[in-house]
Parts: C-alpha cells; structure tokens; sequence
C-alpha cells in the first residue's frame, strides 16, 4: 500500500469529476454564450467518453475503479492527511448504490442531449 500513490489516485479523481461536472455546465452556457470552444470535437469526445465510462460503471453496479484503486492504496493503516480527508468528503457520499446508479445515468442522458442540441463541429474561435 501506498498513501502517496492513494493521494495521487484521489487528486486524478477530483479531477476527472470536476471534468465530468463542469462540461455540463460550460456545455450549454457556452452555447447560449457563442464560446466557440465549447464545440471542439476532441474536447465534447473526451467528455462523453469520460460520462460513458461512468454511466458503464453504475450501470453494472460498481464502484468507480478511481476509488477502487484509492482505496486499495490507502486501505487499512493510519488516519488519512486532511486535505485527503476534506477531498473524501466532498466526492463520497454516503449514499445507497442505486442513489449514485440513477444520478450517473441521468447525466449520460443529459451528455447526449447536449451532443445533440450542441453538436460537434467547427470552432469559431475569436
């Protein structure tokens, strides 16, 4: 076990979610705004591919392999750092399973609709 390599883990987690998340919100913003980066292909690619990832892990009832992995580096021994502490508690709920499986499905399905109402393309960049 390896707590730094655990901290490593948690700080990719934190940022694939606040990926996850904040594509949500700049996606239709951004469209509503005229941010022409908005509608990089690579970029909305990479974002609905991260959201497939998820809705495929709660669909099948498993835990994010992110946090498998954290866990099983961090798994057992001393008290975590603080910061690993106020991180935890922001990004694991305690919640049943089917709460995080309805929530991560019913954002893929918002991923797909903006993929439609805010298509990929072309980039006006000004």
């Amino acid at each position: 076990m390896s707590p730094i390599l655990g901290q490593l883990v948690l700080a990719v987690h934190l940022l694939v979610i606040a990926f996850n998340v904040l594509g949500l919100v700049a996606i239709p913003l951004g469209a509503r705004l005229g941010w022409g980066w908005v509608r990089i292909r690579w970029w909305r690619a990479l974002h609905l591919a991260s959201w497939v990832v998820v809705a495929i892990q709660a669909a099948l009832g498993r835990a994010c392999f992110l946090t498998i992995w954290q866990d099983d580096l961090t798994g057992g021994g001393a008290e975590p750092p603080l910061i690993m502490r106020l991180v935890n508690g922001l990004i694991y709920w305690p919640l049943p399973m089917w709460v995080f499986t309805a929530l991560y499905l019913a954002l893929f399905a918002l991923v797909l609709v903006l993929w439609r109402r805010v298509p990929p393309g072309r980039a006006k960049l000004a």
